[in-house]
C-alpha cells in the first residue's frame, strides 16, 4: 500500500522550512512570492506497522505540527484547490459577529423585562403559541413569527402588551446592528429565553429571603444557565409573511387537558413536556397544575417539577424547560447561519510579515 500522500501549492511570503514543509527559492523578483508546498507523507511500512492510537498522533503530529503549524492561519485556505493571496476567516468572523449581536440583544430584553417583570407570563405564552403553530403533515408554521399577524385570534388574548414591548425593543436592537434587522421569530423565542431566566433569577432571590445579591450569588452557583447551548445555536429563523392557519394553537385556559396533550404529541412532544411547560399556558401557574395535577399522565411529572422547585438548585425543573422550549422554539425551522453577518475583513497576505 503507497504512503498517504497530502499536497497543495499556495502562494505566500518566503517561509523558513518546516518539518513537512518545503520552500521553493525565490530566484528572481517576480518569483519574491514563494510557492510553499505542504507535503504530508507517511512511510507504508512503519505506518501500517504503527498501532491505532499512533496512527492518529502520526497524522495529527506531522499534519497539524508540520503542515498548518507554520500558522498562516485558518485565513489562508480559501478554496480546496487555489488561494487567492487575499483570505479570510469566514467562519470565525461570522461566529463572532453573530455571537455579539446575541449578546446585545439579551441585554436590550433584559433590560426591558426587568421594567416589565408583570409580563413574564404573556412573553413565556407568545413564544409557546408562535410556536407551536407547526404542522408536521405539511412542515408548516413553527417559530416563524407569525403570531405578530394573529395577535387578535381568541387564543392570543392578553400577549398585545407583551408584543408591544418586544416591538419597541427591537427598534433597539435594530439600530445598533450592523447585519440587519432582528426578525420577530428570533426574538420572540430569546425573549422567551430572557424571561425564564428572569423567573429563574427571581426564584433565587426568593430562597434568599428577596435579598438580590444574594439571591445572584446563588443562581450563579447552582442555576442552570449552562444549558442553554442548543437554544443559542439555533439562531437565524425567517419571519413568515402572513398568518399560519387557525385552529392550530388551543386556547390554553379553556381547552380540556386531554386537548393540550393531543396538542403537545402533535408536535412531537407529551405530557413531561406539558407539565414542565405549566408556566406558558396561562398567567396562573398554579391554576394550570392544578388541572393538570388531575390527569394520570400529567400527575407524575407536575409533582417532580414542584419538588425540584423546592431544592436549592431547582435542576430537574430548569434543565427540563430549557429543553423543552428549545425543542419547540426549533420547529419548522431552516436555520441561516449567516444571518446578522456582515462584510467580512480582509487579510492580505503579501503585508504579512511572517
Amino acid at each position: 500500500m503507497a504512503g498517504a500522500t497530502f499536497l497543495s501549492t499556495v502562494q505566500a511570503p518566503a517561509l523558513l522550512g518546516a518539518r513537512g514543509v518545503a520552500v521553493s527559492s525565490a530566484s528572481s523578483p517576480a518569483r519574491r512570492h514563494a510557492h510553499i508546498q505542504v507535503c504530508c507523507k507517511g512511510n507504508a511500512e512503519g505506518f501500517e506497522a504503527a498501532g491505532h492510537e499512533e496512527r492518529l498522533r502520526f497524522r495529527r503530529r506531522d499534519f497539524f505540527g508540520g503542515c498548518v503549524g507554520t500558522a498562516i492561519g485558518l485565513e489562508m485556505i480559501e478554496g480546496s484547490t487555489k488561494f487567492t493571496g487575499v483570505a479570510n476567516a469566514a467562519d470565525l468572523i461570522e461566529r463572532r459577529q453573530r455571537s455579539e449581536f446575541q449578546s446585545s440583544i439579551k441585554d436590550t430584553l433584559y433590560t426591558a423585562i426587568k421594567a416589565k417583570p408583570e409580563l413574564v407570563p404573556s412573553l413565556l405564552t407568545l413564544a409557546l403559541n408562535d410556536a407551536i403553530t407547526y404542522d408536521k403533515a405539511t412542515k408548516t408554521g413553527g417559530a416563524n413569527g407569525s403570531i405578530r399577524l394573529e395577535i387578535s385570534r381568541p387564543e392570543n388574548s392578553g400577549l398585545s402588551a407583551a408584543l408591544d414591548l418586544l416591538t419597541e425593543a427591537k427598534k433597539v436592537i435594530d439600530s445598533n446592528s450592523k447585519g440587519g434587522p432582528i426578525s420577530f421569530a428570533d426574538l420572540i423565542q430569546f425573549a422567551a429565553q430572557s424571561a425564564l431566566k428572569r423567573s429563574f433569577l427571581d426564584a433565587a432571590i426568593a430562597k434568599c429571603g428577596g435579598n438580590e445579591e444574594k439571591g445572584r450569588t446563588l443562581y450563579s452557583a447552582y442555576g442552570s444557565n449552562g444549558q442553554w447551548g442548543l437554544f443559542d445555536r439555533t439562531f437565524g429563523r425567517t419571519d413568515a409573511q402572513e398568518a399560519d392557519p387557525e385552529g392550530r394553537v388551543p386556547d390554553w385556559s379553556k381547552a380540556s387537558v386531554q386537548e393540550m396533550k393531543d396538542k403537545f404529541v402533535a408536535v412531537g412532544l407529551g405530557p413531561r413536556q406539558l407539565a414542565v411547560m405549566s408556566a406558558f399556558l396561562g398567567p396562573d401557574q398554579a391554576a394550570t397544575e392544578e388541572r393538570l395535577i388531575a390527569d394520570p399522565d400529567c400527575r407524575p411529572w407536575v409533582e417532580k417539577y414542584q419538588r425540584s422547585r423546592e431544592t436549592v438548585s431547582r435542576t430537574d425543573y430548569e434543565v427540563d424547560l430549557i429543553t423543552t422550549l428549545t425543542k419547540l422554539s426549533s420547529l419548522g425551522q431552516k436555520i441561516n447561519y449567516e444571518a446578522y453577518t456582515y462584510p467580512k475583513q480582509k487579510i492580505d497576505l503579501g503585508k504579512l510579515k511572517l
